[in-house]
C-alpha cells in the first residue's frame, strides 16, 4: 500500500464517506527456527458510508520474541501510523481506528486492552474500537495477514 494512493482516494471521495483503520498480526516460524510476526494494516474507505468500499493494505514482517502484549501494542502502533499518515486529508469524514483486542478477560488479547486504548487515545485523540465492533482489524486486516 502506498499511503499516497489511500490519500488520493480519500480526497476524491465525498465528505460523507467514512475511513476505518485496522491492524492484525500472526506469528510464524521461519525455516531457521526463529519466530516472526507478520503485521498487516488496512485502510478502508467506505464510499459515501453506504456504497461499497476501497481497501488499501500494507504488510511487514518483524522478529517476534513471544510477548503477546508487545505484539498487540505493535499492532496498535501500525494503526496509529496509518492514521497519522492520512489524517491531513480526512476533513469532516468519519474516521475510526479498530484494534483486534477483546475486552473479555477470557481471551488472551485482553492482556493489552488498557495500554492499547490509552496508546491510541494519547497519540491520536480518538477512542479506538475493540471487539466485537472492530471489523477493520478482526475481518479485513485478519484476512490480509492470513492470505
Amino acid at each position: 500500500m502506498s499511503y499516497d494512493d489511500a490519500k488520493e482516494a480519500i480526497l476524491n471521495s465525498s465528505e460523507s464517506s467514512s475511513v476505518y483503520i485496522g491492524a492484525d498480526s500472526i506469528r510464524f516460524k521461519k525455516r531457521n527456527g526463529d519466530w516472526y510476526a507478520k503485521y498487516s494494516t488496512v485502510i478502508i474507505l467506505h464510499v459515501d458510508s453506504k456504497h461499497g468500499a476501497k481497501i488499501f493494505h500494507k504488510s511487514v514482517e518483524m522478529r517476534d520474541y513471544g510477548n503477546l502484549r508487545q505484539r498487540l501494542i505493535t499492532e496498535a502502533g501500525f494503526a496509529i501510523e496509518a492514521a497519522s499518515e492520512i489524517v491531513d486529508v480526512i476533513g469532516n469524514r468519519h474516521m475510526e481506528i479498530h484494534l483486534d483486542i477483546n475486552p473479555n478477560p477470557k481471551h488472551k488479547s485482553n492482556i493489552a486492552v488498557k495500554e492499547a486504548l490509552g496508546y491510541v487515545k494519547g497519540t491520536t485523540g480518538l477512542d479506538a474500537v475493540i471487539k466485537p465492533h472492530s471489523f477493520a482489524a478482526t475481518h479485513a486486516a485478519d484476512h490480509v495477514v492470513r492470505h
